[in-house]
């Protein structure tokens, strides 16, 4: 078990963790969240004993080996293979160790067979695989892969040498949908515990069973994925936020009876005895709830469909196409997902529909008046970290008042202080708001976002979902974040070996493929382009918008009896200790309340969108 007891930790004299708890039992599969700069990261610092705790204290199994992932491997002759098998050190010494004593030849032997030394290089390769290496690519040396690439490499080690206890802070940054997809299925049958710093959803509801909160400068475990921990935390905070306007009215009718009589003689004593009662009064404050953080995305002008066509384009890289034969449509009310692994071509499609490549057969036939919109990972990087938010604003808009260019920082939510603060100096996060606001500072009629959401935590991403559900220009996708992607896309294109087609099929089955090793595009059924759907008869039209109006009703009475159990979750007798149980069973009620509602909201999403489609 590991065993978090009471720690208090101080960075320059500002408190992150005060009197902090938690009990992480062995075998756990924790995910740890938090806003940006709670101190998540320094957290697992503490555990590694990297920084001295204040007080308090940190426990581990006795010999427990601690991994993690610290940096990426270094650029050298030594292969994929080689490097991964390395990472296992105790292996890596006893298949080295020279010796003529039979008895310790023996020893080591049976050393070997424990640790099931001679399957390792199967293991090491099966890792690598499912990271993303071909059999041939985990042969070359590391010197022939980028630093993000090699990020991989260092986490195929780690997960090879299977610590007892396994810390991931954000691994799949790194990484594509396909090894995002393949990492949760391993982290959820990893033997030992993991403590996993993510903001990805998809895989703090799917790869662990706990979720480790820090807030307030202190921690709170909850059973569950990231959903469950969601649904529990809002029923708290209604309670909370009930019980906080309580104490305040009673507050207020306490000291207002002291204010009319503390100095009147015959109302002295009871004056003084409602001060006592005030001084007593312990405050209630509900959970502090981060700031919302928006996008707000211009509005394009509507251009006739399609706005772009591509009739047999080819694109690559010094005249050789890595991408051929496209015949492609996109409409201004497109919301196209590229899937596919690493290495097939989706970026460079999407510098191709962005006019960063030119195309090396073909045509293309763009709307003329077509604005595109494009964000990379890599142009966070190309920001200039000498100058401020505002200065990037400037150069683009050097007439535009300074007042107007702060209220467009403030929409992406960057504020006052963050926008005359140096680029260098801002948080990820920070950085990718504002390559996106430079990205859409001209309504663009199709945004293109190949990885948007990697340094946005989970409330940023919340966000950005909003915002491109309202945008009324078209979305192209390129991202592992399989939450996002299945709220923002409805429609799939696969890119395999050269070609790109629609998928026949949902995320949830594309996911299934690959988990199962199946990513045969000819398996995967891609499908000619879809022709437009006929429009709806009358009757179907009817049909549509009373489905919506019966979700509407539903949604509606759902709602009334969350408020009728956020009342009794209100009431404070039902926090005394003889009524746990009665507690317990009414917050039960509230989560499949609030799942309920939940799956209501979805239904009546599903049939807007049907009937949306219909008028159109």
């Amino acid at each position: 078990m590991l065993r978090i007891e009471d720690i208090s930790y101080s960075i320059a004299g500002t408190p992150l963790l005060v009197n902090a708890s938690a009990d992480i039992p062995e075998g756990h599969k924790v995910g740890i969240v938090g806003r940006n700069g709670t101190g998540k990261t320094t957290l697992f610092r503490l555990i590694r004993g990297e920084l001295t705790l204040d007080s308090g204290a940190i426990t581990l199994p006795p010999r427990a080996r601690i991994g993690g992932v610290a940096q990426e491997v270094p650029s050298s002759e030594t292969s994929l293979l080689d490097t991964v098998l390395a990472a296992d050190t105790e292996r890596a010494d006893l298949m080295a160790e020279e010796t003529d004593n039979p008895d310790r030849i023996a020893e080591v032997h049976a050393r070997l067979a424990d640790i099931d030394a001679w399957s390792a290089e199967a293991r090491a390769a099966t890792i690598l695989r499912g990271l993303g290496f071909t059999a041939q690519e985990q042969r070359m040396p590391c010197s022939a892969f980028s630093g993000g690439w090699r990020m991989r490499v260092a986490l195929a080690g780690v997960l090879f040498a299977a610590p007892e206890l396994l810390l991931l802070d954000e691994p799949t940054n790194y990484l594509d949908l396909e090894g995002a997809l393949w990492l949760e299925s391993y982290l959820a049958k990893y033997p030992h515990t993991v403590l996993v710093i993510s903001h990805d959803r998809g895989l703090l509801n799917r790869a662990v069973n706990h979720i480790l909160h820090l807030e307030d400068r202190c921690l709170t475990l909850y059973q569950g994925g990231y959903d469950t921990f969601a649904r529990t935390r809002a029923a708290k905070i209604a309670v909370a936020e009930s019980e906080a306007k309580k104490q305040e009215a009673r507050r207020a009718h306490l000291q207002s009876f002291v204010d009319r009589f503390r100095y009147q003689a015959n109302k002295a004593r009871q004056a003084q005895s409602r001060i006592k009662m005030l001084e007593r009064m312990e405050p209630i404050t509900a959970p502090a709830e981060r700031a919302f953080r928006k996008f707000t995305f211009p509005e394009p002008e509507q251009l006739s469909p399609p706005i772009v066509q591509l009739d047999g384009a080819a694109v690559g890289y010094d005249g050789k196409a890595v991408l051929s034969h496209l015949n492609l449509r996109i409409d201004q009310d497109d919301r196209i997902a590229l899937l596919g692994r690493n290495g097939e071509g989706k970026s460079t499609l999407s510098k191709l529909l962005a006019g960063k490549l030119d195309k090396l057969a073909g045509r293309i036939t763009t709307s003329s008046k077509l604005r595109v919109g494009y964000f990379a990972q890599h142009q966070v990087d190309e920001l200039r970290i000498e100058e401020t938010p505002l200065d990037h604003l400037r150069r683009e808009r050097p007439d535009t008042p300074p007042g107007k260019l702060r209220g467009l920082l403030a929409g992406f939510g960057l504020g006052a202080e963050q926008a005359g603060t140096e680029v260098g100096r801002l948080s990820g996060g920070q950085k990718a708001r504002l390559s996106l606001l430079l990205a859409t500072l001209d309504a663009p009629h199709m945004l293109i976002l190949d990885e948007p959401t990697n340094h946005l935590d989970i409330e940023s991403r919340e966000a950005l979902v909003e915002a491109l559900t309202a945008y009324t220009g078209a979305v192209i996708l390129v991202s592992h974040d399989m939450h996002l992607l299945s709220l923002v896309a409805d429609r799939l294109w696969l890119v395999k070996g050269g070609r790109v087609a629609p998928f026949d099929g949902d995320l949830e089955a594309y996911r299934k493929m690959l988990l199962a090793g199946d990513d045969d595009p000819a398996k995967a059924k891609p499908k000619a382009q879809a022709p437009k759907p006929k429009r709806p008869s009358r009757d179907e039209m009817q049909e549509l918008r009373a489905e919506v109006r019966k979700c509407e009703a539903r949604i509606a009475k759902i709602e009334e009896m969350r408020s009728k159990l956020a009342t009794k979750l209100a009431d404070p007798d039902l926090y005394e200790q003889a009524r746990v149980g009665e507690l317990e069973t009414w917050q039960k009620k509230y989560a499949e309340v609030m799942e309920g509602l939940h799956r209501a909201e979805a239904m009546w999403l599903a049939a807007s969108e049907k009937l949306e489609a219909a008028e159109r």
